[in-house]
């Protein structure tokens, strides 16, 4: 009730991107976790082809997230975000309807491309519109998220008990929804010129030190929360020995995320600086991979669903530091990015930020999975998590050294305290 009514204090466009995000997640969560297994065993293509789709997918979202960025700049986010669900519609439907390579690596591209221009767009677009409560309306936003991150996968779940096709029609359908809606409902908004052609204003953006320092310093967070999906379901599985246990990590993460996140944005806003919050919230990501490490020393299979339960716990402790962390840093951290820079490159900042923290998500979870298969091998099963907090402890020293060298933002600087440059 707490969100629903924070949400209304917000205008319509706001309110709209947080049901847009909740869709998006929903319907990219029902389809693409279960994309390898209709590759492999639905279409009998090896594993390198099944590498190659995915990967592509990756690369063509990852790749391309700073065009996206200049586009929301250029050309308005609105026009940008509605594009990009128009794209993702027509690529989750051609993994319902086409079975052949070509058809396949066409989806790939496509829905990647979608990503690549609707992430920047509606992050630029809730900041500027936003103005002062931007820490609030990223906090907002980051509910919707984990919401749909926790429905897409159940939805699919139940959706694969038909077929796959079944269950990309569906994402398709909800893309299209959300294309009609931001059509008929966002507002369009006049875009300021920013003076400088496209590849002037990536030298501008790459050349401001203190963001990239800044962006870099948060490859930690990055890496750490994808292990919501790598490292922490496979610690509940090996310490329960049922596959559905990482659900359970997924519900319980989610349903504190609606209890306390607008709170505790609310509280630290009002008591220090972002970079304090920013750095410890960061630094609890690193520690939240402590208790697990419980996992480490168990020894064959759970004695009944008691000791099962028990084994959990330190695993479920973990995920909840790490959402807690998340719930710190993560809205803070959107807040700061638009003050490096000229308001009219805002979507350009999010379009850098983002490339860099999809590099360092998929090198980090090379790391950590070379980890996890290393410590199987030899019997350092610790390594992994250890790994993870080395992440965290790193990226939270990067962020404190920034903040005592002042190359952070203020809030309240002028780069952020005019959302309306880009709307007149």
């Amino acid at each position: 009730m707490n969100t629903l009514r924070e949400m209304r204090g917000f205008p319509l466009a706001i309110r709209l991107l947080l049901v847009n995000q909740l869709g998006v997640n929903t319907g990219f969560y029902l389809l693409v976790p279960y994309l390898a297994l209709h590759l492999g065993d639905d279409l009998g293509l090896s594993a390198a082809v099944v590498g190659i789709v995915l990967g592509v997918r990756n690369l063509s979202q990852q790749g391309l997230f700073l065009i996206g960025g200049s586009a929301a700049d250029r050309l308005g986010a609105r026009g940008v975000i509605i594009a990009g669900c128009a794209l993702r519609t027509v690529g989750f439907g051609l993994f319902a309807l086409g079975d052949g390579l070509p058809v396949l690596l066409a989806a790939s591209v496509l829905s990647g491309l979608a990503g690549a221009l609707f992430n920047p767009a509606v992050r630029a677009y809730l900041a500027l519109e936003a103005g002062e409560r931007k820490a609030e309306a990223f906090a907002l936003f980051n509910v919707f998220a984990t919401t749909g991150a926790l429905i897409g996968p159940l939805l699919g779940s139940a959706l694969l008990l038909v077929d796959f096709r079944t269950s990309a029609l569906t994402a398709a359908g909800i893309f299209a929804v959300l294309t009609v809606a931001q059509a008929l409902v966002l507002p369009a908004r006049k875009v300021a010129a920013s003076g400088n052609s496209v590849v002037a204003d990536w030298r501008e953006v790459v050349g401001n030190r203190r963001f990239v320092a800044f962006a870099l310093a948060m490859v930690g967070l990055f890496t750490m929360e994808n292990q919501l999906y790598l490292l922490l379901p496979d610690g509940a599985r090996r310490a329960t020995g049922w596959d559905g246990a990482a659900g359970i990590v997924f519900l319980v993460g989610t349903l504190t995320n609606l209890w306390l996140q607008l709170r505790l944005t609310r509280v630290l806003k009002s008591r220090g600086s972002r970079a304090r919050w920013i750095s410890a919230g960061v630094a609890l990501m690193g520690l939240s991979f402590v208790p697990p490490l419980a996992v480490t020393l168990y020894d064959g299979a759970p004695d009944g669903l008691l000791d099962a339960a028990l084994r959990a716990l330190p695993v479920l402790a973990g995920a909840l530091l790490l959402y807690l962390g998340v719930m710190i840093a993560q809205p803070f951290v959107m807040e700061l990015i638009p003050g490096f820079g000229r308001p009219e490159l805002t979507g350009t900042y999010f379009g850098l930020f983002y490339v860099v923290s999809g590099v360092a998500a998929a090198v980090g979870n090379t790391v950590v999975g070379w980890a996890m298969d290393t410590g199987t091998r030899t019997g350092l099963g610790w390594l992994p998590w250890v790994c993870c907090l080395a992440f965290g402890l790193t990226s939270a020293a990067a962020v404190a050294w920034l903040h005592r060298r002042r190359a952070l933002p203020s809030p309240t600087e002028p780069a952020t305290a005019t959302p309306g440059a880009s709307r007149t």
